[in-house]
């Protein structure tokens, strides 16, 4: 192999690449500060218990090693998610904090979202509010960010995990049955669904039939709140859904309601959200509601937000 080979999974940025991908971020960081979000760089390394968290799914793409200085197990982190909820409880300071970032990030994997295994993760996060006006804010700035990267037109995906996580509290399933569950939603397979629900006596089997395929336009709402009128949690979410559909009809965005829809880390909580563009074969920027994540640090904090990769989109503006 040639010593200027990168390991698989592993790009650069240089030439007018490099300075297209400068110059968005700088406009990126102008964007959110000027809406009140503050500039975090984290650090590349933490200890491997502050990175982790409660996601399975974070655990399997996060590079570990044994720190040589403390003897401690460190982690290079593979999503900022988690030091945000740190940062946050370290502030501690009781209010609403908006927080904003734009940084490299090093996976052992690539997934369904980013395009290799060393993303530049860009995003926002507000912290301290349950209210939806919280989540329509940081949606309308997602928007806002594509749209700077002159990406148009954009179809909004949103869902509520909510929805799933009532329907999973009304069955007696123990973990693996219902990480299996959860998996099958993920990869939205209605095959493994039909086995899964032949093999495991649900109360409910038809409700998650149901859900694996709710989706389409405001009209699923409605549908929806007839569906799980018997299950208050998931009422509610369906409810906010309403709500943020109603505030976001001047954003200028095809919006689908897609009630199935899981996010592969595990820690969202509530109302989550994608966006995509007929030119690109997946989703562009995605986030939500993970409500508890800081618990891990002391406390319990109300959270939303969103991320992209900004090196694979600035990419695409030289294109």
């Amino acid at each position: 192999m040639s010593t200027w080979q990168l390991p698989e999974g592993i790009d650069e940025l240089t030439g007018d690449k490099a300075l297209v991908f400068e110059s968005i971020r700088r406009q990126l960081i102008d964007l959110y500060v000027e809406k009140g979000f503050n500039l975090v760089i984290p650090p590349m390394v933490e200890n491997v218990e502050s990175l982790l968290l409660t996601s399975d799914s974070v655990n399997e793409k996060t590079f570990k090693f044994l720190d040589p200085v403390s003897g401690k197990m460190l982690g290079v982190h593979a999503d900022i998610t988690p030091q945000i909820a740190r940062i946050d409880a370290k502030k501690d300071s009781g209010k609403v904090e908006k927080y904003c970032y734009i940084n490299a990030i090093l996976q052992t994997k690539a997934d369904d979202f980013y395009a290799s295994r060393s993303p530049i993760q860009a995003g926002a996060e507000l912290y301290g509010s349950d209210d939806i006006d919280a989540d329509v804010e940081v949606i309308e700035l997602m928007l806002e960010s594509l749209k700077l990267l002159t990406i148009s037109p954009i179809a909004l995906s949103l869902g509520n995990v909510a929805i799933f996580d009532a329907l999973i509290e009304s069955e007696s399933l123990d973990d693996e049955q219902a990480m299996t569950l959860r998996q099958i939603f993920v990869k939205r397979s209605v095959p493994d669904l039909s086995v899964f629900l032949s093999d495991n006596a649900l109360k409910n089997p038809e409700k998650f039939s149901a859900l694996i395929t709710l989706e389409g336009d405001a009209s699923v709402l409605e549908e929806a709140l007839i569906l799980f009128e018997d299950f208050p949690q998931a009422k509610t979410a369906i409810e906010d859904l309403v709500r943020i559909n109603a505030q976001l009809s001047n954003a200028n965005v095809q919006v689908v309601l897609d009630l199935g829809e899981l996010k592969t880390y595990e820690y969202h909580t509530g109302v989550i959200f994608s966006a995509y563009n007929e030119h690109y074969s997946k989703a562009l920027a995605q986030g939500g509601r993970y409500n508890g994540l800081s618990a891990s640090f002391g406390q319990s904090r109300a959270a939303t937000g969103f991320s992209f990769d900004l090196k694979f989109l600035s990419k695409k503006q030289n294109n």
